[in-house]
């Protein structure tokens, strides 16, 4: 396994000064987050972008994610919309065709997975309604990353329709699919309070395909600095060689930007040493 940084904590950096930067810092992949600036399917000047960021990683012998978290890149008034799980079917074909325009950088890029999450649902609806508006676009989805060759990997995000390991295990079952992975956040499931952290690692081997690090305490969606919450982190390092997991450990600190190369340095003090086992 691999230790890892999220392009979205350095939200105010050019992206190629961030890649060297994490590079400089010592990290061995970047999850890219597609945002305004990133990759973003409006920009005519995006192919040309991938293709440098694509050079430079290979340079630097950088692995990486894509992920597709980006707040205000498909509407500019409400954060993350649309989604896979909105009403109208062509919004939530919007959603879709951004999918399919992140699986087509991360084949591009050769890397490890695309990330991805169901949404919010801001209107009332009953499970068989959204579980069938999030298993068609996930289909659609699965689809396209297929033809591409390129690992979907799915994350419970709190507030959202899927937000927690107990709803993804019910999405499972009405999708069942070995093509459709897990993306595991450390943060979200102490939040959750879903302890011990190590033993969902374990329920999850088989499926996990990506690894967001964040410190969190219990019953707050809030994404802290490693020492500031609650986690264990020895017992998670463990229990991921114990699984033989070789994917990344991303670390997710979207809200220090402001403190960007202080963050990504202090988070790599704390995590490096539990790297070897």
């Amino acid at each position: 396994m691999y230790l890892g940084y999220n392009t979205n904590g350095f939200a105010h950096h050019d992206l190629f000064d961030a890649v060297e930067l994490l590079a400089e810092i010592g990290y061995q992949g970047i999850a890219i987050t597609i945002d305004h600036g990133v990759l973003s399917p409006r920009d005519p000047a995006m192919p040309e972008q991938l293709e440098r960021l694509a050079t430079l990683l290979r340079a630097r012998g950088l692995r990486s994610v894509v992920e597709t978290g980006a707040r205000f890149l498909l509407d500019r008034r409400m954060k993350h919309e649309p989604t896979l799980v909105s009403p109208e079917p062509n919004a939530r074909q919007r959603r879709i065709e951004f999918y399919k325009h992140c699986i087509d950088c991360a084949a591009t890029l050769g890397s490890d997975c695309v990330s991805i999450w169901s949404g919010v649902l801001h209107r009332p609806a009953d499970d068989e309604e959204a579980f069938g508006r999030l298993i068609d676009g996930l289909s659609a989805t699965l689809a396209h990353a297929t033809e591409r060759g390129v690992t979907v990997a799915f994350e419970p995000e709190p507030g959202m329709f899927i937000d927690c390991q107990t709803r993804f295990a019910e999405l499972l079952e009405r999708l069942p699919t070995e093509q459709l992975k897990l993306s595991l956040d450390v943060g979200h499931l102490q939040g959750k309070g879903e302890a011990p952290i190590a033993d969902y690692v374990a329920a999850w081997s088989l499926r996990l395909a990506n690894v967001h690090l964040d410190d969190a305490v219990a019953g707050r969606h809030e994404h802290l600095m490693f020492g500031d919450g609650e986690i264990d982190f020895p017992p998670v390092f463990d229990a991921l060689r114990q699984v033989g997991y070789e994917g990344g450990l991303f670390v997710e600190l979207s809200r220090h930007s402001h403190m960007a190369p202080v963050a990504a340095r202090s988070a790599f003090e704390f995590l490096s040493p539990m790297m070897v086992g």
